[in-house]
């Protein structure tokens, strides 16, 4: 495992050698480099410079930190004069991109590799340039920052659990990543549930907390098949026509070749996984599990073979999941309505149905029981046209008695509805169609046609026996498989199902004891009402790509399977075994069939939500319980994923979970919504609304687009999405980047020796004694500080993720850049006061750095580079600590308020500037009046951070108690800030007089000339009589208000002309 000491060096003998004290942290440099004078300095460096190059070979990273330094680009470009300490740190800064040194070679033989120049791209041992260079640009580039900073993340280690002492004993922290397909490509809801996992995993890791975010993929049995197949056509071949073992390795070699995509453009996110522990789902290791579940779940009597109602997709050629079937509104859809003889007597049933094609398979007609038109003939039959078959008239109150003729036509074999009410009162079930979706030898004369070329058909034959009626417009909802993309047939078949309804029911009892959580809650009652009438689980797909059932079958004699031959009989041997491999299987078929018996493994593979139903458990090493992964990180502490797979994937992972390990296999479900466009609309390629997140993330950074999609809506609901949101967030990361560039730049020209910039580093939370010692400025901004840290920790902790973010961002925005920021521009100029001005940058790094900490999170990339120039001590911030774990942070609220006042006054003054249309560069007096005379101090004592803040003349500015003001000559605009707080403004110095009163008196003639227009408008007789009487009343307002404002207008000219 990679050290993640300081220096990040490896050994094989632990030896230090010559170069070890080269290779030291560039804070260890700092420190011992302050002791030294410069040009002893230079000659220690050129000395050791000429020693590491004799000491190398020629083809080494390791380069003269001399010739860089002298070469390096922020020195050379900008003609900063190279005083001591900037050489000291841009020399440090030198030694500590280096190349990493592994412990296959001895340490003082590095690897052989070009030698390294100043325009070398960062390596995965180096951070980014801007993060160390000394000159800090005006605007955050995203595009120097965000991959090179990933690699150096990644290879130092810090993706993984930790594992140490101090972790021990601590809970782990597991999310198990959804696993997206392998051959798939980055959307935008991938994106967003990247973005919320990673805030998870990010806020837990720096709380210290051992933490898994475990990724993989999906081999994605149906879409992935479909692509190969589809490249097969080009060929002119078929998976038939080469054989399944020669398809398995073309899919293998897709899946090499094409695979993978997804899980780099998830790091172009910051998505801060596991990847050494990246899974995959037809891994080995993986399979074995699959296979050992199907056989424990076969062995509890759970899993059978059966025929039964599946969707099936005449295209792919296989059933279907119900997530695999989209519904398509079909608004110009027809009700054929036709005669159902009666047989054996005079007259007809009209009956009316949009599948005309399937009357060939007709078991029965259904009519409501107490359907006073059809009562009488329940019991006797009716005659399926053009076939003759009689069928019964049964009842049933599943049947709308107002749709159609209230007569409904049962097909067991090809509608769900109908297959349920075909159970429930035994009626046969006539498959007519194969599964190419054309008709069978059951669809008698209609055999071979296509199910549309039978409908169109089997309606014109109708027509002639004059059994047709009419046809009408009629909306349909018809079901569409997602991926062949044509209608799906619903077929009775031959398949594999789970009986689901006791695992159902242990998953209901999970969430109803409350071991598993919703996030939000109200999912509890979808969960409820799915589980509760769950339905048996078809588990068996006809494709080649994916697990293959374990199951091997009797073959006899004339090739046939015996497995058919019994399968719904009371046969104890159903003429197959199941097992873990071939081996097994003849094992235990010899003692059942004899010696000489023949298997054939079954041709299906498993539902790909079978295999990761399991994804929980089986990527920690189940079915072996006893492994360290096993034990440290199962059960996970959350699922996050969208509320659209809560039935398909969520609760069959509990499902599984509860039968096979008896444990939920995750504590909280997190559910996300559906990412849409800014108007609210489905993304979609037809409407063109779709966003690439690989094209957002090149224009506006991983972190602008992350930060979009989290703060978008609560849990559970859909989040819309605009460029205009991401490019605001955008900019909220150059105005961070500017805070902290401010901020440097503070601390360069500070004068600080390097000792005392180290001890600007945060060590720890300020405690409540060292608080109340602080100005009234400081004080405020760190009691503001400890307030917006609980209440984002607490909000992460409840998984209010979006109002987390929202709470770091105002503080930051509204608080710190906007507040105290600007006060300390003043702070740093006050003469003589070299103390206030150490406590104002001490401040302002520690506030600073609990910002990015809160944030990081959220926008991961640019916190990490901004911390990385700020005093700190640690090695990166995406493994600091968290700035609050439980303990109450020390709080100044009398600070608090008494620093919003100066905020209330500021704003009043702000407010009035604008309203006057003041120069924005133009100060203007005041007299602040204010009867608290703790708070008056408090206003005295920041008088120049008010002044500078508000645009106010602080030499003619007044700050004294009511009793002592005296109204100076001339109108004033006043203002009244709060309860025994005022602010008076001279009007002569917030506008032109002359100007303004000109302007005045012209919108004076204007309003006159209105109100003349509506007086005259109301005086007519034929306006009052004829016109609505709102429109009458709606008049006489706008004389009213047109009034109100003239009087308004007039007072401010007595005013002006005072």
């Amino acid at each position: 495992m990679i050290s993640r000491s300081s220096t990040r060096l490896i050994t094989d003998n632990r030896t230090a050698s010559p170069l070890t004290s080269l290779l030291r942290p560039r804070t260890w440099w700092r420190s011992r480099l302050g002791q030294v004078p410069h040009l002893v300095l230079v000659m220690v460096i050129a000395t050791c410079a000429a020693v590491v190059t004799l000491r190398l070979p020629q083809r080494c990273d390791l380069y003269s930190p001399v010739s860089s330094l002298m070469t390096t680009r922020s020195m050379h470009q900008s003609r900063i004069p190279l005083t001591r300490t900037k050489l000291r740190r841009a020399f440090a800064a030198q030694l500590v991109r280096r190349p990493r040194i592994t412990n296959s070679r001895p340490v003082d033989v590095p690897v052989a590799t070009e030698p390294a120049v100043e325009t070398k791209a960062a390596g995965i041992d180096e951070l980014p340039r801007v993060a160390v260079d000394l000159e800090m640009p005006t605007q955050y580039d995203f595009t120097s920052v965000e991959q090179d900073l990933y690699k150096w993340w990644e290879s130092n280690g810090y993706f993984k659990p930790m594992n140490d002492e101090s972790s021990t004993s601590r809970k782990s922290y597991v999310i198990p990543m959804p696993p997206p397909n392998v051959t798939g490509y980055l959307h935008m809801g991938h994106a967003l549930f990247v973005a919320i996992q990673d805030i998870l995993a990010r806020f837990h890791r720096m709380l210290g907390e051992p933490t898994l975010w475990l990724p993989g993929t999906d081999h994605a049995g149906i879409a992935t098949q479909l692509l190969v197949e589809r490249e097969l056509a080009k060929e002119n071949l078929t998976r038939q026509d080469i054989g399944r073992e020669a398809f398995l390795k073309r899919v293998w070699a897709w899946k090499h070749e094409k695979g993978g995509y997804i899980t780099e453009q998830m790091k172009r996110l910051g998505a801060s996984a596991d990847w050494d522990r990246e899974k995959f789902t037809l891994d080995p290791e993986l399979s074995d599990a699959v296979v050992e579940a199907f056989v424990r779940l076969h062995q509890k009597g759970l899993i059978y073979r059966g025929d039964r109602m599946v969707n099936w997709s005449p295209n792919l050629q296989t059933a279907v999941s119900d997530l695999e079937v989209e519904y398509e509104d079909r608004p110009n859809g027809k009700l054929y309505y036709f005669k159902y003889p009666l047989a054996g007597q005079d007259g007809y049933l009209p009956v009316a149905t949009t599948r005309p094609e399937t009357i060939l398979g007709d078991t029965a007609v259904c009519v409501h029981p107490e359907d006073p038109r059809y009562k009488h003939l329940i019991g006797t039959e009716v005659v399926v046209p053009m076939v003759g078959r009689k069928i019964p008239i049964i009842a049933d109150d599943y049947v709308d008695m107002e749709f159609g003729t209230g007569a409904l036509k049962i097909t067991p074999a090809h509608d769900p509805n109908d297959y349920e009410i075909g159970k429930k009162h035994d009626l046969d079930s006539i498959n007519i169609m194969t599964k190419k979706a054309s008709m069978n030898g059951n669809a008698g004369n209609y055999q071979g046609l296509d199910r549309y070329e039978c409908r169109n058909q089997l309606w014109k034959d109708m027509e002639e026996e004059g059994l047709t009626l009419n046809i009408t417009k009629h909306a349909t909802r018809v079901p569409i498989s997602q991926r062949g993309g044509e209608m799906i047939e619903p077929m009775v078949s031959t398949q594999w199902f789970v009986d689901a309804k006791g695992m159902g029911d242990k998953a209901l009892s999970a969430v109803r004891s409350g071991d598993v959580k919703f996030v939000p809650p109200r999912f509890e009652r979808m969960w409820d009402y799915w589980l509760e009438d769950i339905r048996d689980w078809c588990i068996s797909r006809q494709l080649w790509w994916g697990h293959r059932i374990p199951v091997w079958h009797v073959v006899k004699d004339d090739g046939s399977l015996l497995s058919d031959d019994r399968m719904g009989t009371e046969e104890q041997q159903q003429g197959y075994v199941v097992a873990r491999n071939e081996d097994e299987a003849y094992e235990e078929a010899r003692k059942v069939y004899g010696k000489d018996v023949q298997l054939k493994q079954d041709n299906d593979v498993l539902d790909t939500w079978f295999s990761s139903g399991l994804w929980p458990f089986a990527t920690m090493g189940w079915p072996n319980t006893d492994t360290d992964d096993y034990k440290k990180f199962y059960p996970a502490a959350i699922l996050e994923t969208g509320y659209d797979i809560l039935f398909f994937w969520v609760a069959r992972m509990v499902m599984m979970g509860m039968e096979l390990t008896d444990t939920p296999p995750f504590e909280t479900i997190y559910l996300h919504g559906l990412v849409r466009d800014g108007q609210g609309k489905k993304m979609s390629k037809t409407t063109g609304n779709v966003i690439d997140p690989i094209e957002t993330i090149d224009k506006y950074g991983a972190d602008a687009l992350r930060y979009s999609l989290v703060t978008g809506g609560a849990p559970g609901q859909d989040v819309p999405l605009s460029m205009e949101k991401v490019e605001g967030n955008r900019n909220f990361a150059n105005k961070l980047w500017n805070a902290g560039r401010y901020l440097v730049q503070m601390i360069e020209g500070a004068n600080i020796s390097d000792q005392e910039r180290e001890e600007l580093a945060v060590k720890g939370t300020i405690e409540r004694e060292e608080l109340d010692e602080l100005p009234l400025a400081e004080r405020y901004i760190v009691s503001r500080l400890h307030d917006v840290t609980e209440k984002v920790s607490a909000a992460l902790h409840d998984h209010k993720i979006a109002e987390a973010g929202a709470l770091a961002y105002d503080f930051l925005w509204n608080q710190y850049t906007n507040w105290y920021l600007e006060a300390t521009k003043v702070h740093v100029n006050r003469k003589g006061d070299a103390d206030y001005k150490h406590t104002s940058l001490k401040t302002l790094v520690y506030v600073f750095d609990n910002c990015l900490r809160l944030l990081h999170p959220f926008m991961p990339y640019i916190t990490e580079t901004l911390w990385q120039r700020l005093p700190h001590e640690g090695e990166a911030l995406m493994v600091a600590s968290w700035p609050y774990k439980g303990e109450n942070l020390a709080r100044n609220t009398e600070a608090e308020d008494k620093f919003a006042l100066l905020q209330d006054i500021v704003n009043a003054v702000r407010s009035a500037r604008a309203e006057y249309k003041v120069e924005p560069g133009k100060k203007v007096a005041a007299s602040i009046l204010v009867a608290d005379e703790e708070n008056l101090e408090s206003l005295k004592e920041e008088k120049d951070v008010l002044a500078f803040i508000g645009r106010i003349d602080e030499s003619t500015m007044n700050l004294t108690a009511f009793e002592n003001y005296k109204a100076p000559e001339g109108n004033t605009v006043k203002l009244v800030i709060r309860e025994g707080v005022e602010a008076y403004l001279p009007l002569a110095q917030m506008v032109d007089v002359e100007k303004e009163t000109a302007r005045l008196n012209k919108q004076a003639e204007k309003m006159l000339k209105d109100i003349d227009l509506l007086n005259k408008r109301l005086s007519s007789k034929g306006f009052v009589d004829k016109a609505p009487p709102a429109k009458v009343e709606e008049t006489r307002q706008q004389l009213e208000d047109k009034r109100a404002q003239l009087a308004t207008i007039t007072e401010t000219i007595t005013q002006l002309s005072a």
